[in-house]
């Protein structure tokens, strides 16, 4: 990462460009990570990821994803940040040797005996101390620093202010990395034990079912089956109910930490969420290394586009000072979601009659004079209309109401105009529909 100056009445330092770090959970999600913005991606494989949920990457997806945000340039870190037992440490060595094939450019590691591990079998990939380890302090920072470590990712529950100390004590060459954006797990550096209690599925080797999102009520022990609000609330509360980070409005703040990589947390996320955070983070961090006052000026772009994908409410989580009760979200557990995901673009082709018409495989349904969005790469937002669609065999349809079905379907501004060669959608572009209009 090269250092460069960013501009501003406040700016007077040279500053270096953060690594914009977006998260994939599969091959398809990567792909638009890379196309939309991002300086690395964090993946994992089949074990020994913290997200056993997702779709995680086979050792085929992980070459293929590997070489092609290479061929841009783009980074790929895989994370290896269980707590490991015993009965887990052989065949660790086995993943890190196949790992070493594939050269991945990081490994994420939290327990001493992976790193141990990781460094005698593949010493010449670097490794990047996960926020599962606690990394709490310079001193921590520098331990791992003696071991080999080339990158800290800082526990959540630090601020601004002791990152920028830490960053100050620690080697220059020993790299900060934070998340940013994203969900909060309730428990300290994320080393939760209530999945683990309440199903058996131990969220610190990937298997959590985020009981933190649960409902909660009490009931006292001679009364059972009589449930007691926790406050006045017939339905109950959702008392480890954190909201999900969102630092879009602070990046000059962060800039001033001198953190190296900014971080998005999401490897469960759909295409959509993953192309929504890493263009607007990406325009929002570009803007601001040119100039302050240019940043400010999109800032209403920044959190339109940040709320039209899924999300709870956001926070700025630990990073100004202690959280309070308004860092909670004590009535739901669900997502706020205002965008709905169409699908991407696959190819286009000209008709007969000169029209052009685009391929996709559809995710969600949408129909023919619907209004729809092109989100652009450059951060442009195409404002179409569908007017016509067609099956997979050619056959004239009104609506795409299976999943998974393949579409070929024709656009016009809303206006009622062609577009011209600059906002049709190339392959690789996502398509939304905004529920507002419903």
């Amino acid at each position: 990462m090269k250092s460069e100056k960013m501009s501003g009445k406040n700016d007077k330092d040279s500053i270096k460009r953060p690594e914009l770090l977006i998260p994939a959970g599969s091959l398809e999600v990567l792909k638009v990570a890379v196309d939309y913005g991002a300086d690395a991606v964090y993946i994992g494989g089949d074990v020994f990821s913290l997200r056993a949920k997702a779709k995680n990457f086979s050792a085929e997806d992980m070459a293929a994803g590997i070489e092609y945000a290479h061929s841009k340039n783009v980074r790929v870190h895989v994370t290896a940040n269980i707590l490991a037992h015993n009965g887990d440490i052989a065949n660790a060595e086995d993943y890190f040797k196949q790992l070493k094939e594939l050269k991945p450019d990081a490994l994420i590691i939290s327990d001493p005996g992976m790193f141990m591990t990781a460094r005698r079998v593949c010493p010449e990939i670097d490794i990047h101390i996960s926020t599962q380890a606690n990394n709490t302090n310079y001193e921590t920072c520098r331990f791992w620093y003696e071991q080999g470590a080339k990158r800290i990712v800082t526990a959540r529950e630090l601020s601004l202010k002791e990152i920028k100390e830490m960053r100050e004590k620690i080697p220059a060459d020993l790299e900060l990395e934070s998340f940013i954006h994203g969900a909060m797990c309730i428990s300290y550096s994320g080393r939760c034990l209530l999945s683990n209690y309440f199903t058996g599925r131990d969220a610190n080797k990937g298997a959590c079912t985020h009981p933190c999102r649960w409902k909660y009520a009490v009931v006292e022990e001679s009364r059972p089956g009589e449930y007691l609000p926790i406050e006045e609330n017939e339905r109950g509360t959702f008392i480890f109910n954190s909201k999900d980070l969102c630092m879009i409005e602070h990046i000059p703040e962060l800039l001033d930490a001198g953190i190296d990589s900014y971080k998005i947390e999401g490897r469960m996320k759909t295409a959509l969420y993953v192309a929504t955070v890493a263009r607007t983070y990406r325009r929002a961090i570009d803007r601001c290394m040119e100039s302050r006052e240019g940043y400010l000026a999109d800032m209403e772009w920044y959190k339109k586009e940040i709320a039209s994908c899924t999300y709870r409410q956001f926070t700025t989580g630990f990073y100004f000072g202690r959280t309070d009760e308004n860092s909670q979200i004590y009535d739901s557990n669900t997502y706020i979601n205002e965008c709905i995901y169409l699908g991407k673009v696959a190819e286009s082709r000209i008709e007969a009659d000169g029209s052009r018409i685009y391929r996709l495989v559809q995710k969600n349904k949408f129909s023919v004079g619907e209004e729809l969005e092109v989100m652009k790469k450059d951060g442009r937002d195409i404002h179409v209309k569908c007017v016509s669609m067609f099956d997979g065999d050619m056959n004239r349809i009104d609506s795409c109401p299976h999943p998974e079905m393949t579409v070929w379907f024709g656009l016009e501004k809303t206006d009622g105009t062609a577009l011209n060669e600059t906002e049709i959608p190339e392959e690789g572009e996502l398509i939304r529909l905004r529920k507002t209009q419903n």
